[in-house]
């Protein structure tokens, strides 16, 4: 078991190619294989989790997104946000939302609370 650190693209290929094999070899748990398959699988995450983070969206265009792959209006949010000029103020970033608007949007249009609550409270 020789176990590099991943500091490039292309120990990081390399990386993945080796579970890949290892993954084949089913190994028991326990065995060196299973023990080089934990430890390149916790390199790769944190190279990962460098290099390819994804962002988390910001909450007014994930609102829009969700608006458009479900067809929805600005007219279909006054439930969740008030009236019709608090959902054209929300939409243009003229007031942020509320803890009541976040709940009631996360719960109805199943958009999850950490994309919503700005990240000042986070």
């Amino acid at each position: 078991m020789n176990i590099q650190p991943i500091k490039t693209e292309m120990d990081y290929e390399k990386a993945l190619e080796r579970v890949d094999v290892l993954m084949e070899m089913n190994p028991e748990i326990g065995t060196p294989q299973s023990d080089e398959l934990e430890i390149l699988a916790l390199l790769i995450e944190k190279y990962e989790e460098k290099y390819w983070a994804i962002a988390t969206p910001d909450p007014i265009e994930a609102i829009k997104y969700r608006m458009e792959e479900l067809g929805l209006k600005q007219k279909d949010l006054v439930p969740m946000i008030g009236s019709k000029s608090k959902v054209s103020e929300v939409l243009n970033r003229k007031i942020g939302l509320s803890l009541s608007m976040i709940a009631q949007l996360s719960a109805r249009l199943h958009i999850p609370l950490e994309v919503l609550v700005p990240k000042v409270l986070v």
